[in-house]
C-alpha cells in the first residue's frame, strides 16, 4: 500500500476510537467500577466545593474574572490534554513515526499563538463572555451567523465525541459496558459544572492537570528504564524504516494539517475565550505560554509509547490501545490503574470545559438576544444564571442521546470540522488587530474556506482539509479586506453589554446594514491597528 493510500483510507479509519473492547482490556471490571465511583464522587465533591464562590452570573460564567496564573495555566493544560492526546498521540507515532508524535505536539503552537491574543481580548472586552459576542460586535450579523454555526457545530461534535470516548475507553480498559461508562462520565461532569460553573471547571482542572502530568512522567520513566532508545531505533530501522523517514508524505501533511487545526480550534472556540475573560488582566498571556510549554512534551512522551511497542514485542491489534498496553506491560496492575486515572481526568477536563463554554454561547448569543427582541429588556443576572443551568442540563441530555447509539464513525466529525475551524483563524486575528477588517471579508473567508476545505476532505483526505481551509480563507480574507475595507473603532468593544454603545447598534441605537453599531464620531487614522 502506498503512503497516499494509507493516508487517504487507512489512517482515517484507524484514528477514530476503536470498536474493539477486547484488545485493550487491562483491568478487571470490579476495579474499573471502583475507580469510576471513587473519582466520580471526588470530582463532584471538588466541583461543589469550588463552586461555592459562584454567587453571581459573572462568577458562574467567567469565575469572577479573577483567575490567577497557577489556576489559569492548569486549566489550559488540562483542557488541552484530551483523550486524543493520551490515546491518539501513541497511535500517531505507531502509524506515522517520529513525525506523528511531533505532529500532535504542534497543537501547543495554538496555545503559544493565543497567548498575546488572550491579553488583547481581555483589554478590548473587559466585560465580554463569548467569542461569538466579539464577532457579533466586531463584524455584525454578517460575520456572526456563520461563526455561531461553526462554533456550535464544533462544540457539540467535540462534546459528543468525548462522551463516546469515555464509554469506549473505559470499556476497553476495564470491560465496563459502553453505555454505563459514557453515562457516568457525562453525568459526573454535568453535575459538578451545574453546581459550580467556571469556578468548578477551573478548580477541578487544576487537580486533573497535576494528576495527568504526574501520571505521564511516571509512565515515561518506566519506559526509559525498561527500553533502550537505541534498541527502539534499531528495531524500527529494521522492521519499519518509513517511520524514521523525514520524507514520509502522509506524516508531513498530517504535521502541518494538525498544526493549523490546533490554531483554528483555539482561536475560534469559546472554551479558550471564556478562560481569557476569566483571567485577571495580564495573566492570560503568561498562563497560555506556560500552558503550551507544559503541554508540549505530553504528546511526545505519549507518542514514545507507540514507538516502543515493537521493541517490547507487544502485539497491537487496535492501534488506539497501544498506549495503555505499553503502560500496563511495563507497570503491571499499577500501570493499568494509572492509565485509567489519566484517561478519566483527561476526559473530564474536556467535557466540563465544553459544557461551561457552550452554555455561555447558548445564554449570551441565543437566549438573551431572542429574549431582548421579545421583551425589549436585557435579562437579569438571576435569569441568566437560571438559563445557564437549563443549558448545561440540555447540552448533557443532547450529548447523551447522540452518544448512546455508539455510532463508530461519529468521532471522525472532529476531522470533518477541521476546515471549518481553520477558516476562522484569519477573521479572528484581523478582527482583533486591524481596523480595515470588514464583515464582508470575514463572512466570505469563513464560507469559502469551509467549502473548499470540505471538498479537499472528501477528494483528498482529512490530513489536508484544515490546511486548505485555512489557506483559502486567508487569501479570501485579504482580498475582501482590500476590496471592502472597514474603519472600526475598537473602543466600541470595551462598552459593557448592559450599557448603550456610543454608536448604538444592537445595544440600543441605530443599526447599520451589517447589523453592527454605527460608528458615530470614529476618526480614522491611516495604518492604525490599535
Amino acid at each position: 500500500m502506498t503512503s497516499a493510500e494509507m493516508g487517504a483510507e487507512g489512517i482515517l479509519g484507524l484514528l477514530i476510537y476503536s470498536e474493539s473492547v477486547d484488545a485493550g482490556r487491562i483491568l478487571s471490571q470490579e476495579a474499573g467500577y471502583g475507580m469510576l465511583l471513587l473519582f466520580g464522587l471526588a470530582w463532584i465533591g471538588l466541583g461543589i466545593w469550588w463552586g461555592r464562590r459562584a454567587t453571581s452570573y459573572d462568577g458562574f460564567a467567567v469565575a469572577g474574572r479573577n483567575v490567577g496564573l497557577a489556576l489559569g495555566t492548569a486549566t489550559a493544560v488540562a483542557t488541552w490534554v484530551t483523550s486524543n492526546t493520551t490515546m491518539l498521540a501513541p497511535q500517531f507515532a505507531l502509524q506515522l513515526g517520529i513525525w506523528g508524535a511531533l505532529a500532535y505536539s504542534t497543537a501547543s503552537f495554538g496555545l503559544f499563538a493565543f497567548a498575546p491574543l488572550s491579553g488583547r481580548i481581555r483589554r478590548l472586552m473587559p466585560h465580554g463572555y463569548t467569542a461569538v459576542e466579539f464577532v457579533r460586535r466586531r463584524y455584525g450579523r454578517l460575520g456572526s451567523i456563520p461563526f455561531l454555526i461553526i462554533s456550535l457545530f464544533y462544540a457539540m461534535t467535540w462534546l459528543i465525541s468525548m462522551a463516546m470516548a469515555g464509554g469506549k475507553l473505559l470499556n476497553a480498559l476495564s470491560g465496563i459496558p459502553y453505555e454505563v461508562g459514557m453515562t457516568v462520565v457525562l453525568a459526573v461532569c454535568v453535575l459538578y459544572t451545574l453546581f459550580g460553573g467556571m469556578y468548578a471547571v477551573i478548580g477541578t482542572d487544576f487537580v486533573q492537570s497535576i494528576i495527568i502530568l504526574i501520571g505521564l512522567v511516571v509512565v515515561a520513566i518506566a519506559v526509559l528504564l525498561h527500553v533502550d532508545i537505541a534498541d527502539v531505533h534499531h528495531q524500527l530501522q529494521d522492521d519499519r524504516p518509513m517511520l524514521l523517514s523525514v520524507l514520509f508524505p502522509a506524516a508531513l501533511m498530517a504535521l502541518f494539517n494538525n498544526m493549523l487545526f490546533g490554531f483554528g480550534e483555539i482561536f475560534h472556540s469559546n472554551v479558550w475565550w471564556s478562560r481569557a475573560f476569566a483571567m485577571r488582566e495580564g495573566v492570560g498571556p503568561k498562563a497560555y505560554c506556560l500552558g503550551g510549554l507544559l503541554w508540549l512534551p505530553v504528546p511526545i512522551v505519549a507518542g514514545f509509547l507507540g514507538l516502543a511497542a515493537p521493541a517490547l514485542g507487544i502485539g497491537v491489534s487496535q492501534p488506539d490501545t497501544v498506549g495503555p498496553l505499553v503502560a500496563a506491560t511495563l507497570l503491571g496492575t499499577g500501570g493499568a490503574l494509572l492509565v485509567f486515572v489519566v484517561v478519566f481526568c483527561s476526559l473530564a477536563s474536556s467535557i466540563d470545559s465544553l459544557l461551561a463554554a457552550t452554555s455561555d454561547l447558548v445564554v449570551n448569543d441565543i437566549a438573551e438576544p431572542l429574549a431582548k427582541r421579545v421583551t425589549g429588556n436585557r435579562a437579569s443576572d438571576a435569569i441568566k444564571r437560571r438559563w445557564s443551568l437549563f443549558a448545561i442540563i440540555g447540552l448533557g441530555g443532547v450529548t447523551w442521546c447522540a452518544a448512546y447509539p455508539n455510532v463508530g464513525t461519529l468521532a471522525t466529525v472532529l476531522f470533518f470540522a477541521g476546515p471549518m475551524v481553520g477558516s476562522c483563524i484569519w477573521p479572528i486575528i484581523g478582527g482583533l488587530y486591524f481596523r480595515r477588517s470588514s464583515p464582508i471579508a470575514a463572512c466570505a473567508s469563513m464560507v469559502v474556506g469551509t467549502s473548499l476545505g470540505l471538498v479537499a476532505y472528501f477528494a483528498i483526505g482529512w490530513f489536508v482539509a484544515s490546511l486548505i481551509g485555512a489557506a483559502t480563507s486567508g487569501v479570501v480574507f485579504l482580498i475582501g479586506m482590500y476590496l471592502y475595507p472597514d474603519d472600526f473603532d475598537f473602543g466600541l468593544l470595551s462598552d459593557s453589554p448592559g450599557t448603550p454603545q456610543s454608536g448604538g447598534g444592537e445595544e440600543g441605537g441605530p443599526i447599520d446594514p451589517n447589523g453592527r453599531g454605527v460608528m458615530v464620531g470614529d476618526i480614522p487614522k491611516e495604518g492604525e491597528t490599535r
